[in-house]
């Protein structure tokens, strides 16, 4: 009996240090769970911090190609409107009647003026033609008459009115003054000279009057056009497009400037050339003046003619006239 009590104790007492023990892992197990949860949830809040901004701020390769990729889209964007703004560009044309009748009044003395030019153009052409300025025949006959020794007024009167021309009135200018003294022949031919000069000239100063107005009348067109435009475009109501109307506005008043110029230049070109051919026949003029003189200066203070004795004269009368002025 004494044996077994003892036993029986301790088994007792082993089962109740069992039972502490397990008592007092319990708490311990869950308080240890319960840590590491805490843990591993702040471990994932950490980590999940730098994988958002890493996806808010890509990397510089990534940048790159998403750049060239724009880049590459609105090339070919551009190449389309290009391409569009061709075919329209071919299919269209500028209407210009219409632009010359949006052009406003201004455009009416421009275009009087691009007539005026074209008139006195075709008719500077054909009346500075040698044939009406200085006749070949003309300058021959009167060459063959300086070359020799006995020179016969009355025939050169004759000769220039056969053949009418600018040369022909100088030169009988120079004839009705033979026998008065070289200063006054030398007078009489720069005034008839002078007024031929002005003659030939007086229609190409209207051309040089259109070169210098019509740019002018261009540019107060399109100024006023640009202050009608601007006023329109000033406005306009809310939400239309004001920029299409600008230039719409512009590109009309700019018309004239464009019709100016197109006169003024052919117009200040055609007076350059004119100006330049008046100077050389003047030149031939002069040459053959001076090829008469000598022969007038034979008769100096030893005849007197004038033009009904020049016209319509006998040579007979001519030469007695002359040797009647030799005797005395």
């Amino acid at each position: 009996m004494t044996s077994t009590l003892p036993i029986a104790c301790q088994q007792r007492n082993a089962a109740a240090g069992i039972s502490k023990t397990t008592n007092i892992r319990l708490p311990v197990t869950w308080l240890a769970g319960t840590v590491i949860g805490c843990a591993a949830c702040l471990l994932l809040v950490g980590t999940s911090r730098p994988i958002y901004g890493q996806q808010e701020q890509p990397s510089p390769g990534d940048a790159q190609a998403e750049e060239s990729l724009n880049e590459q889209t609105s090339a070919e964007r551009l190449s389309e409107t290009a391409s569009q703004s061709s075919d329209d560009g071919s299919s269209s044309s500028i209407p210009f009647l219409g632009l010359i009748v949006k052009g406003g009044w201004l455009m009416l003395p421009i275009g009087v003026m691009s007539v005026i030019v074209v008139m006195i153009g075709i008719e500077r052409m054909l009346g500075l033609r040698t044939t009406r300025v200085l006749p070949q025949a003309l300058v021959d006959g009167l060459g063959e008459m300086a070359n020799r020794d006995t020179f016969d007024p009355r025939l050169a009167y004759r000769l220039c009115q056969k053949y009418p021309s600018a040369a022909a009135t100088v030169i009988r200018a120079m004839l009705l003054k033979v026998g008065r003294p070289l200063s006054e022949v030398e007078h009489s031919v720069a005034e008839a000279s002078q007024v031929e000069a002005d003659r030939l000239y007086t229609k190409v100063r209207t051309l040089n009057l259109a070169a210098a107005i019509s740019p002018l009348l261009g540019l107060l067109g399109t100024v006023w056009g640009m202050i009608q435009s601007f006023f329109v475009t000033a406005n306009l109501p809310l939400g239309s497009n004001k920029g299409q109307a600008l230039a719409e506005g512009i590109y009309v008043a700019l018309v004239t400037t464009f019709a100016g110029l197109a006169v003024a230049i052919p117009a200040a070109v055609l007076a350059h050339l004119f100006e330049g051919r008046i100077l050389y026949l003047i030149r031939e003029i002069e040459q053959l003046l001076g090829s008469l003189l000598p022969q007038i200066e034979k008769y100096e203070g030893k005849l007197r003619v004038d033009q009904q004795s020049l016209a319509h004269g006998h040579d007979a009368n001519l030469s007695h006239q002359h040797a009647e002025s030799k005797a005395s």
